[in-house]
């Protein structure tokens, strides 16, 4: 970073191993425009975007939206002038003249016309996840964690974090995920690390955790 830095980009997560980044203060620290990126977090965790300058939000993945859905939020919508001028962007126009007005918020960064039924699945989506959900989840994260250290498996997800739990298996990784897909689990093998990836979301149970460790613990 430098005093030409005009952006910083982070995650709120680590997709690696689940760890909770401190991106609240990278902004008061550094008076740099701040863009999060939550797809390992909305809807994992309890997210306060109004933090950032700028939040991301990937809704096919914790949120349980449609594939390709999301958002975006700007925190001063009205301080950035879009590059691109389309007719959902524009609140006023007039050809002749060949001006034109943006609309107020962040509509005025639409470029097309979005589209209504992955607009219409993804409100189904929030308004259906239940309450609790973060709670339940953290709960199911730090029991898994916990059984995974007693059989011995290396954790490289430290304790409190997300919803990722991260760790080393004998043998070859790809070879489990494979093993554990025809049984009905599904780990992600993380390239060039040697650690497979559990996600353990709120519509996971204690028979799920059994099931996954008894597979990783039979190879």
């Amino acid at each position: 970073m430098t005093s030409q830095t005009r952006l910083i980009a982070t995650s709120a997560i680590s997709w690696i191993d689940g760890a909770l980044f401190p991106w609240e203060a990278l902004r008061e620290e550094t008076g740099v425009a701040v863009l999060v990126d939550g797809a390992q977090s909305a809807g994992a965790v309890a997210v306060d975007a109004t933090s950032a300058d700028f939040y991301t939000v990937s809704a096919q993945k914790w949120l349980c939206g449609p594939d390709g859905s999301g958002a975006l939020y700007v925190r001063e919508p009205e301080a950035l002038r879009p590059r691109l001028i389309s007719y959902p962007s524009q609140a006023e126009y007039d050809i002749a003249a060949a001006t034109w007005v943006p609309k107020a918020g962040a509509a005025r960064f639409d470029p097309v016309f979005a589209g209504a039924t992955s607009v219409a699945g993804l409100e189904a989506a929030l308004t259906g996840l239940p309450a609790g959900r973060f709670e339940r989840a953290r709960n199911l994260t730090a029991l898994f964690r916990e059984r995974l250290l007693a059989a011995g498996f290396d954790v490289v997800s430290e304790a409190g974090q997300g919803p990722l739990v991260s760790f080393r298996v004998h043998g070859e990784p790809a070879e489990t995920v494979e093993s554990l897909y025809d049984r009905g689990v599904v780990l992600r093998e993380l390239p060039g690390t040697g650690l497979l990836r559990a996600s353990v979301g709120w519509w996971n149970d204690e028979h799920d955790l059994e099931r996954l460790l008894e597979g990783i613990s039979a190879r």
